[in-house]
């Protein structure tokens, strides 16, 4: 198998201070795409799949399908379409299992189809420790034989039902149990499981293949697995990630913004905790619209104390739209302290915050205050992953002067064609090659 070639690296040359203005759509959710792309692979018959991101982590993930045997392409912008008539069990490329967290995906529909998989080490976001215990401790349950050699070697000659309780909510240790599971002969009880839209996307895939889930939504999902899974059409639904990124570029811009098909009822938890920071969007039908001109005011407690906004597992707010909230507050009146519970790394980034002129005391690796409102001032950035880079870009948005940010291949893992779209609502990014 030929190794995957180097990662193109791209900067980003932004100028700030620039209402934006006029309407746009989010991508199809990324975190839906990954895994309904993997659990393709359940199938010997061929998926349609519409609203795919053309973004760097799926095209990886596409040639990663490939390189066992299913067939993909591209019908469209956003279409694929993937075959997976005849699979081999196969040690995954490294190089492209390094790139995408995504790659342990391929765990559960690869075990259900070829009853054995050598997976290398998955890469990602450097956001902290992402343990992947779970995944391996329900696919044990499964009837999964699991050995560490260097990569992992799973093989799992016959999937059983089980009863499982996961040891946390994870989202991707529930997906891989999901795909396992609908294979797996018998009932399968899924206790303690994620239910963030993206997981309910991938049921609903699952169901639209011929799979019988119970409890879509909910932390409990009952799986009757076992019957023939079919080919089938499936639309991704929104990303509510970009959506909240677009809510707090709105806010710090001043600018008027339309978010056409937003999926709003996935988004009570982004809608209240923006209103904490004085910002609130207008709900008209599926769609969201952000007006100039918002308070941007900090709203404290009862009593007068600080605000305290927390990431939790859903339906609370999301852990990978903090980053956004972080850099949104430095532009809001008043003193609020934001709790990242997930990860120990993902707050690092706000060093550049600070350089930029931000007022921020990082006070552990979980939490920090911040009080606004701000003047930032153009940087050279870094981006050390997908969510603190468009953060980063956010910020030199409304920042004074120019900023170049640099690593912005990271920010194009998770959003398509962020540089165009949002120069055509008035931005002024510029996107270029990286000296070597």
């Amino acid at each position: 198998m030929a190794l995957a070639q180097p990662r193109e690296r791209i900067q980003y040359f932004v100028e700030g201070g620039h209402r934006l203005n006029g309407a746009l759509a989010p991508s199809g959710n990324k975190n839906a795409a990954l895994p309904i792309v993997a659990a393709a692979l359940l199938t010997d018959q061929t998926v349609q799949l519409t609203n795919v991101p053309r973004i760097r982590d799926i095209e990886a993930l596409v040639e990663l399908i490939q390189s066992v045997g299913a067939e993909a392409r591209w019908l469209g912008r956003n279409e694929l379409e993937i075959t997976a008539r005849d699979l081999r069990p196969a040690d995954l490329d490294p190089d492209l299992c390094a790139r995408i967290r995504a790659s342990i995906l391929l765990a559960g529909p690869m075990l259900a189809r070829c009853g054995e998989l050598v997976l290398p080490p998955p890469g990602g976001d450097v956001i902290g420790r992402r343990r992947v215990d779970t995944h391996f401790l329900a696919l044990q349950q499964l009837g999964a034989e699991i050995s560490v050699n260097g990569a992992y070697v799973f093989k799992a000659p016959k999937l059983r039902g089980a009863d499982v309780f996961l040891d946390e909510p994870s989202v991707t240790a529930t997906e891989n149990a999901l795909c396992a599971a609908v294979c797996a002969e018998g009932t399968t009880i899924l206790r303690n499981c994620a239910s963030e839209p993206h997981v309910q996307d991938l049921a609903r895939f699952l169901t639209a293949m011929g799979a019988t889930i119970e409890g879509v939504g909910t932390n409990t999902m009952t799986i009757h697995g076992g019957g023939p899974l079919k080919g089938c059409s499936h639309r991704i639904g929104p990303d509510h990630i970009e959506v909240g990124s677009l809510i707090g570029l709105a806010a710090v811009t001043q600018s008027d913004l339309t978010i056409k098909d937003a999926g709003v009822e996935h988004l009570r938890s982004t809608l209240m905790n923006f209103a904490r920071l004085g910002i609130r969007p207008e709900v008209s039908g599926d769609d969201l619209i952000i007006r100039a001109g918002q308070a941007m005011k900090i709203e404290p407690d009862f009593g007068g104390h600080i605000p305290k906004i927390e990431d939790q597992p859903w339906p609370a707010f999301p852990a990978d739209t903090m980053s956004i909230a972080i850099v949104t507050a430095t532009q809001c009146d008043g003193v609020v302290l934001m709790f990242e519970k997930m990860f120990e790394s993902r707050m690092f980034f706000v060093d550049k915050l600070i350089a930029m002129g931000a007022r921020i005391v990082l006070c552990d690796p979980h939490r920090a205050i911040i009080a606004g409102p701000s003047k930032l001032r153009g940087a050279r950035l870094e981006s050390p992953d997908i969510r603190a880079g468009m953060a980063m870009l956010i910020a030199a948005l409304c920042a004074e002067g120019e900023s170049i940010i640099n690593n912005a291949q990271q920010i194009e893992r998770g959003y398509e064609r962020i540089d165009e779209r949002l120069n055509a609502l008035g931005a002024r990014i510029e996107r270029v090659p990286a000296r070597a």
